[in-house]
């Protein structure tokens, strides 16, 4: 009796052992280079959701392994997610800023038994290419297509379109297409420029010579936004009254006191802004400020980083820390919370996040440039996902 006494207590020194194992999770973004202030993002939003529940989860301590992808770079991707998965060991996936990248490392997560959640790519078929990616961050084509309805709604008829050629810029075109000639629009042309555009003049004398009353516009956050924006208030578009609407990604936050008032009135739609009025959103915005050093350089990248590790920690209590991707997902299809942006939750079909999006218009308040909230569709899902 005495043996299986001490026998006893052995086994269960060695589970508790075993359920003390560190958990790590590998996050992979632009860290350098000239979309840095985005990496930078994600690791706010990390450190907030640390700040604010601590580096503990289920008994198992969090530790974060970054990895730096400075641009797209689908081969690069996979390198660094072969490295995090074999080198560190790491028991989930997270960040991929640009889509190319996500797409690239997702082959990888089945033979890994490794879970990938999506702080930012917004491509819909990402979902598709592995059964293990869920996403937290949100979709080109569920931010675009309330767009459409804007400009039918304010008596835009005629619009160009103008997008970076890859991914979330040819969803967002096709969004906005078929949201505004399905209502009655008509798209009197569609440019789609290299990612490697920075000289937008010759774009901006296409849009005046088109005749549109409008130009639809995405590019992905970072440099050429700044640089697109300058372009159509420098050539006359502003001025001409041709209104320029676009996705968030063309106005987030920390460009805004650079454009001034040459952005006062630009209308977006997105799902986050850092004004958003909320107990939820004041207290992300405080611990995420803190963490980043400058509030002005807080933007929506962080949201979707913090989200995603609220979403890592129901997977570790799911399975208690053991690495099984399979349950690890299955666990979190159909969770609900109230995010920072508001009420959010995951399709359990397809893994994306329902959630509110907002139309903003870039206004100056107390000396500040925002992106004020003027509307809300509600519980908007992902229009573009198909089912592979």
């Amino acid at each position: 009796m005495k043996k299986l006494v001490l026998a006893s207590l052995a086994l269960g020194l060695m589970s508790g052992a075993a359920l003390a194992e560190t958990i790590k999770i590998g996050v992979v973004g632009p860290f350098s280079g000239p979309a840095a202030l985005q990496g930078r993002n994600f690791q706010a939003g990390i450190d907030a959701w640390l700040a604010m529940n601590g580096s503990t989860v289920a008994g198992h301590d969090i530790e974060i392994v970054y990895r730096d992808l400075p641009a797209a770079d689908p081969a690069q991707s996979a390198a660094l997610t072969q490295d995090l998965v074999v080198g560190e060991g790491v028991h989930y996936l997270a960040g991929y800023y640009y889509t190319p990248d996500a797409m690239a490392a997702a082959p990888i997560l089945e033979e890994a038994n490794v879970p990938m959640v999506i702080f930012n790519a917004a491509t819909s078929a990402i979902v598709n290419a592995s059964p293990y990616v869920v996403r937290t961050s949100f979709t080109t084509w569920q931010t675009s297509t309330p767009m459409a309805t804007v400009a039918r709604e304010r008596g835009i008829d005629k619009v160009i379109t103008v997008v970076t050629d890859y991914g979330p810029g040819v969803d967002s075109e096709n969004a906005f297409v078929a949201g505004f000639t399905g209502a009655g629009g008509n798209i009197v042309e569609s440019i789609r420029m290299p990612m490697n555009t920075n000289d937008f003049s010759p774009i901006m004398q296409r849009v005046k010579d088109s005749g549109a009353e409008a130009v639809f516009a995405f590019l992905p956050a970072g440099p050429a936004t700044l640089g697109f924006m300058q372009a159509y208030v420098e050539n006359g578009l502003k001025d001409a009254g041709v209104t320029l609407l676009a996705p968030g990604d063309l106005t987030q936050e920390p460009d805004l006191a650079a454009l001034g008032d040459n952005a006062l009135g630009v209308l977006t739609t997105f799902h986050y802004a850092v004004s958003h009025d909320s107990p939820e959103n004041q207290a992300f915005v405080a611990a995420a400020s803190k963490a980043i050093g400058n509030p002005a350089d807080l933007s929506f990248p962080a949201v979707g980083a913090f989200d995603g590790m609220y979403v890592i920690s129901k997977m570790i209590e799911a399975t208690g820390g053991n690495q099984d991707a399979k349950a690890a997902v299955e666990a979190v299809k159909g969770l609900a919370w109230t995010s920072p942006r508001g009420p959010v939750s995951i399709n359990p079909e397809n893994r994306h996040l329902t959630q509110n999006i907002y139309l903003r218009e870039v206004a100056k308040v107390d000396g500040h440039y925002i992106n004020q909230e003027i509307q809300t569709f509600e519980n908007q899902g992902d229009p573009g996902w198909k089912a592979p």
